[in-house]
């Protein structure tokens, strides 16, 4: 990096990426500094610059390469598991002087939750660092960094009387042959698939196979609404819905709402043929299919399809997983979070698990554009609707 990009990133100020220290005078500050960007999306800590505002003291020469070393030594010995830092010293030239600032580059981390010689957990809230007490956040960190998968815990208080046997059957015609013809019982049969543990059901068994899977989930639903207007603040709509079911039961009914809310249109056919959905239904297959199997279940929040005059929003709990990006998934990138329900989709439903989806769904509907939102945890899929006469 050189002078002046580092002078521009002072002159922004500190973010959740980027923290200022006049100098290291507390080793534990600093783990917990490194500890909370390597839960959260990593960033740089510039040392020589005043955090209150941002001018440039500098170091020395002997200064940088202690500074250096203590960085590295905390990295090593104060963080659990360990983490991997960069270090680089930058020269700013003023007027007066040469002034040395070291950049300590923390990457964000794959094998999360990290914690400091405590045991305590932090995560960046803004330019800030926050404590982590939450259960359910502890979770999630365990499932980003890939040591915890929701989809695969079990639900309390749940048994084989919660499992609708018609879907467990119509699910192994579709792989193979009816599980008694390969001489399962039905219990021996649930546990080969992973819907049965301990005696309980996994989430993805639940959400999948379950008779009625929101009684012990019930924000794993969908919630439905066509909107007068543009703006979701608006309080009077055509059309809302809370729809619950298992996943394929989701899936048909999220995309009949949105085949019954939308417009058909003529599209230079003849007058008596069936008109064409205003918006290409392959989109909508794809990244409805998308957010049923790959939301953060850790979330306590339905998915959201939301029709405007102007626009269709898909709305999913959770932020993309493991460090990608809209342009990645655009590429066909994939970062499974939910293996079960990723296996059953790809069996039982027209879900590839490829990667293929969303360039499908971009390749049917050009215009539609990807948002992941970070600091809110969700990612939202829109699609522009054209403008027809109503």
């Amino acid at each position: 990096m050189n002078a002046l990009e580092v002078l521009d990133i002072i002159s922004s100020g500190e973010t959740s990426r980027v923290q200022f220290k006049e100098r290291i005078t507390d080793i534990d500050k600093l783990a917990n500094e490194m500890v909370a960007m390597s839960n959260s999306m990593g960033g740089m800590i510039l040392i020589g610059v005043k955090d209150k505002t941002g001018d440039i003291v500098g170091l020395d020469y002997k200064a940088i390469r202690e500074t250096g070393n203590l960085a590295s030594d905390v990295a090593t010995n104060n963080i659990v598991p360990q983490i991997y830092i960069e270090t680089e010293a930058v020269t700013i030239e003023t007027e007066d002087e040469k002034k040395g600032i070291l950049i300590i580059y923390v990457r964000e981390g794959v094998n999360k939750p990290y914690k400091n010689t405590k045991q305590v957990v932090w995560i960046k809230q803004g330019s800030d660092n926050r404590r982590v007490t939450d259960n359910f956040e502890m979770l999630r960190l365990f499932q980003s960094g890939g040591n915890l998968l929701a989809d695969e815990m079990e639900v309390l208080n749940t048994s084989i009387k919660n499992v609708d046997e018609d879907k467990v059957r119509a699910y192994f015609l579709k792989v193979d042959s009816d599980f008694e013809t390969m001489d399962l019982t039905f219990d021996q049969a649930l546990k080969n698939i992973n819907v049965i543990r301990n005696g309980q059901l996994t989430l993805g068994g639940l959400l999948f196979f379950g008779k009625n899977p929101q009684s012990y989930k019930p924000t794993f639903h969908i919630k439905a609404v066509s909107f007068f207007g543009n703006a979701i603040e608006d309080t009077q709509y055509r059309n809302s819905q809370d729809i619950s079911g298992a996943i394929p039961e989701l899936y048909q009914k999220g995309l009949n709402f949105f085949i019954s809310n939308l417009k058909h249109t003529q599209q230079g056919q003849s007058f008596n043929s069936l008109g064409i959905l205003e918006v290409s239904k392959i989109a909508l297959e794809e990244t409805l299919q998308n957010a049923l199997v790959h939301r953060d279940y850790f979330k306590n929040s339905p998915i959201r399809l939301l029709i405007f005059d102007n626009r269709i929003e898909i709305v999913s709990p959770g932020k993309l997983p493991n460090n990608l990006t809209v342009e990645n998934i655009k590429l066909g990138n994939i970062a499974v979070r939910n293996n079960l329900l990723a296996s059953y989709c790809a069996h039982a439903m027209p879900y590839r698990g490829l990667g293929s989806g969303i360039k499908r769904a971009i390749k049917e509907q050009p215009n539609i554009d990807f948002f992941n939102d970070v600091d809110g945890e969700q990612f939202i899929v829109k699609i522009p609707r054209p403008e027809v006469n109503s």
